[in-house]
This record gives structure tokens, C-alpha cells and sequence, in this order.
């Protein structure tokens, strides 16, 4: 690639807890003899994806290639962080074939997608493809999508209401979205779930879409990168839910940062994150645990009831001991005194 060639970037979004950070690290990992860049927007202003992402770093895609935009949804914050991001990745030396963008689970590719019309970069870059990630298991059981029976009622009593819920609004604008659908952890969803989960899939597209099964993050790189899609200019084939709306609301969802002790026994810490979901309607739970007696952090990983853990690198001289776990819900289901003593936690910080 010369200099004056527009520097490709794949964006990759999809619900929270979808795997999206699992296929980075896989194509960081396997990048097919691409040069990559990523950039991390989470929501919460722990950087728990940017440290998995940095701590499998490799030549191709060095841990200095890796940028975290933390706290904040990256479509809302164009000018501010987005721009200067991307201008300082064009920068690198050498300059990276391809750059990833890691959505939070919260954000709404289309407005990023306008920020490729900004002037001072519209010349040098290019949306090579938009990547959506869809969760096998969570989309089978309908949890994006409105109980039939419940709105047929309510519709003949009151044909003014809004029958979307939030996020469903954000899954059915991520995948509408997209050039290529990745169903996750097919697995977990079986082949009947599987197959359920393309029907409901292909009821929300605005067109037909490559939907491809995805088992831990392992996908050639060149299924999804290199598709020259220049999605910037192909706005009109992506419907949205917020086209009428210059931006969108973020009001919907809010999350908190715990400190929390060290941790006798990590499956204690895994039933109260269960009972948060089962109990409280808490969405997602991620972050860095201290387990008493071990050298080694517990990275924790959770949506909804699905806990998962494991053990990802030891702590490191002066590094303090203290986890830390972000959890995210929509904003009538965040009850901080009530996270802080299911979890055992003191609360330290709470997002926007």
C-alpha cells in the first residue's frame, strides 16, 4: 500500500458480551500478513478489552497500535477523540495495512459511520466493511426481540406505543448495519438454536447478508478484511431505527465501577454475578479479580447469567492488588447499593 492509497478499517460491533474482543485477538493473532491497528471503545471507564487486546500483542500488530477510547461512546465524540485516534494510527511508522474498530456493545455503528466524511480524513480512509456479531445462544431465545403475544395486546389497546425496547433498537441497528453477520458461540446455542437465530436474523435484514458461524473468534482474515465496501458512501442501504435523529441517546444504559476485596473462592464471586442477571436484570459484568493465595489476576467475563473466568497473568511488581469489575444495565436496573452488597464491593465510581 502506498501513502496515497486510503487506509482500509473494518468496524466491528455487536451486543455486549457478543465476542467481538475474542476475534481481534484471534486476528491480531492471525492477521494474514496485514500490518493492524485497533482501536477500543468500551463503555465504562475500565480498559478491561484494551488489556486483553495489548497483552497478545505480537510484531504485526505491536501493543503501541492498540488505542483505547474508554468512558464514552466513540460515534458521540467525533471531533474530540475519535479524529485525533485515527490521525495518530495514519501516523505510525510503519503505517498500518488495516485498522479494527471495536464498538462497545452500546453503539450504533451508523453514526461512525458519517465520522468517515469528516474532512480532514475522508481522503486518506476507508470502512472496508462493517462486521456484526451476534450471540447464537442469545438471539435463539429472543432477548432482542418483543414478546409477539404481548404486543398484538397492547397494539389493540393503544396503537401510539412503542413496542421496541432499547436493545433491540441497538441489535436490530448493528446488524442492519452490517456487510457481514458472525453468529457467535454456536456451540452453546446447538444446531436448533442456530438455525432459529439466522431465521430471526434474516426478519431484521434490510437485505441479504453472508451469516457465518463463528466458535471462539477463529475466522479466516480474509472472509472479513479486505471486502472494499466503502460502507461511508452506502449509507442509504443501512436503515437505522435513529435516521430522523442527529444523534442518539446514550440515557438508556449506564454502568458503575466496584472495588471489591480479595476473593476467597472465585465460584462465590460467579453465583452473585449470576443472581445479579437472574435477579436484577444486570447485562454485562467485566473486569479483574484477586483470588487470596494466587499470583495470578482472575480476568472475569460475564453476560447475563454466563459467567466466565480464567486466570490471565500475574500481577506485576507494584501493581496493586485490587479488582475492579465494571457492571452495565439499563439505567432504571442500576441499583449501586444493592450491586455493592451482592458483590461485597465498594463502589468507586459510577459513568455518564
Amino acid at each position: 500500500m502506498t501513502d496515497l492509497a486510503k487506509l482500509p478499517v473494518t468496524v466491528i460491533t455487536g451486543f455486549l458480551g457478543s465476542g467481538k474482543t475474542t476475534l481481534i485477538r484471534n486476528l491480531i493473532q492471525n492477521p494474514g500478513g496485514k500490518r493492524l491497528a485497533v482501536i477500543v471503545n468500551e463503555f465504562g471507564d475500565v480498559g478491561v478489552d484494551g488489556d486483553i487486546l495489548k497483552s497478545c500483542a505480537i510484531p504485526e500488530c505491536p501493543a503501541e497500535n492498540i488505542l483505547e477510547l474508554a468512558n464514552g461512546c466513540i460515534c458521540c465524540t467525533v471531533a474530540d477523540d475519535f479524529i485525533p485516534t485515527i490521525e495518530a494510527l495514519m501516523a505510525l511508522d510503519p503505517r498500518p495495512d488495516h485498522i479494527l474498530i471495536e464498538t462497545s456493545g452500546l453503539a450504533l455503528p451508523k453514526p461512525l459511520l458519517k465520522a468517515f466524511d469528516w474532512p480532514d480524513i475522508r481522503s486518506r480512509i476507508t470502512v472496508d466493511g462493517v462486521i456484526a456479531l451476534a450471540d447464537a445462544e442469545a438471539v435463539a431465545a429472543g432477548r432482542f426481540a418483543p414478546n409477539v403475544a404481548a404486543v398484538d395486546a397492547q397494539r389493540a389497546a393503544d396503537d401510539s406505543i412503542d413496542h421496541e425496547t432499547p436493545l433491540s433498537e441497538v441489535f436490530e441497528d448493528q446488524i442492519s448495519c452490517a456487510d457481514i453477520i458472525l453468529l457467535t458461540k454456536p456451540d452453546l446455542a446447538g444446531p436448533e438454536g442456530v438455525a432459529k437465530a439466522k431465521a430471526l436474523i434474516a426478519t431484521e435484514l434490510p437485505r441479504p447478508l453472508p451469516v457465518i458461524e463463528v466458535a471462539e473468534g477463529v475466522v479466516d482474515p480474509r472472509i472479513i478484511l479486505g471486502l472494499e465496501a466503502a460502507a461511508e458512501d452506502d449509507m442509504e442501504a443501512r436503515p437505522s431505527h435513529h435516521d430522523d435523529h442527529d444523534d442518539h441517546e446514550h440515557d438508556d444504559f449506564e454502568s458503575i465501577v466496584v472495588e471489591i476485596p480479595d476473593q476467597e473462592d472465585p465460584a462465590a464471586l460467579v453465583a452473585a454475578i449470576e443472581g445479579l442477571a437472574r435477579d436484577h436484570n444486570i447485562l454485562r459484568v467485566k473486569g479483574y479479580v484477586a483470588i487470596a493465595g494466587k499470583p495470578m489476576r482472575l480476568l472475569v467475563q460475564a453476560v447475563g447469567a454466563r459467567v466466565r473466568h480464567q486466570y490471565d497473568r500475574p500481577w506485576r511488581d507494584g501493581e496493586v492488588r485490587q479488582g475492579r469489575l465494571v457492571v452495565i444495565a439499563e439505567h432504571d436496573d442500576i441499583n449501586p447499593e444493592m450491586i455493592r452488597a451482592a458483590l461485597g464491593s465498594t463502589l468507586t465510581a459510577a459513568a455518564e
